[in-house]
């Protein structure tokens, strides 16, 4: 990690809290409670800053992050700057954002031609559960990826050969660099499909396999379509999972060019276009103190 030098771990921790899910959800209403705490504690001078705005005093806190305190959050917006806007740019391309998968939740999620998912570990996170994790995503998951601090790789080469790895260096112009790609696997589990599909998503599954659906009632519908989609052949039941995942009604609205330091804002929030222009407008307020 960058030496802090002008800046306390303690204050760049502070800093970082602004872009938890808790505070994000306070100030992308317009709630600058939090914000105005932290400028009266650290940036007194932002006070008498010409036109400053709540929108470019985050993005100062966005740098600063990223060059000494590059934590989740970072890591996180950084890949779908970098890798993820690209294939969210086709149509056939679905992204998600802490995914549910057995007893895990998966950082990123997307689902193209393959499905993939990708788990992050910054600098500041332990590797203690990452072999639970791995396991719940290798049931669901064609391609399994951990995104990694460049200075330790070493730790995360032991994992599952099957594993892909991509290290972050937010020093080099290219943060990323897909160190290993991961193998290509189609056993998915049918048990831990189920689970992940909503009780719309597994009928369909079910009907658009069979042609038909069985009589069941409410309560009998889970386990029947379950004993179903355990007798559908993997490889099949691997397109159409995939298949309705990216028939979720849901576009994340995030931008290539402007305000791309809250693009996993928006993927988090699951933001449309008229929410995300309402938090830009409210962030765009001039500093009030």
């Amino acid at each position: 990690m960058v030496t802090t030098e002008k800046y306390t771990l303690n204050q760049l921790r502070d800093y970082s809290s602004l872009f938890s899910r808790s505070e994000v959800e306070q100030w992308a209403t317009g709630n600058f409670f939090s914000i105005n705490k932290k400028i009266n504690r650290y940036d007194t001078n932002w006070i008498s800053y010409k036109n400053a705005t709540y929108l470019s005093y985050l993005k100062h806190l966005y740098k600063i992050l990223e060059l000494h305190y590059p934590n989740e959050y970072i890591y996180k917006n950084s890949f779908l700057n970098e890798w993820l806007l690209q294939e969210l740019g086709k149509s056939n391309s679905k992204v998600f954002n802490e995914f549910r998968v057995g007893n895990a939740i998966a950082d990123l999620v997307m689902f193209n031609g393959h499905s993939k998912v990708f788990e992050v570990k910054s600098e500041l996170d332990s590797d203690n559960r990452l072999e639970l994790q791995l396991e719940n995503y290798h049931q669901a998951f064609n391609q399994v990826f951990i995104i990694v601090p460049e200075s330790k790789l070493a730790t995360y080469l032991k994992y599952n050969e099957k594993v892909g790895i991509i290290t972050y260096n937010n020093l080099r112009g290219n943060k990323f660099e897909l160190v290993r790609d991961a193998v290509l696997d189609f056993q998915i589990n049918p048990e831990v499909i189920m689970n992940i599909l909503r009780t719309a998503e597994y009928k369909s599954l079910v009907q658009s396999y069979y042609g038909m659906l069985p009589k069941m009632t409410s309560f009998s519908q889970y386990d029947i379509c379950k004993k179903l989609i355990k007798e559908i052949p993997v490889p099949k039941l691997n397109d159409l999972f995939i298949q309705t995942m990216k028939s979720r009604v849901f576009k994340p609205e995030v931008s290539k060019k402007n305000y791309k330091e809250l693009n996993q804002i928006n993927l988090s929030l699951k933001l449309n276009k008229k929410q995300k222009e309402r938090m830009i407008l409210n962030l765009k307020s001039p500093l009030n103190m």
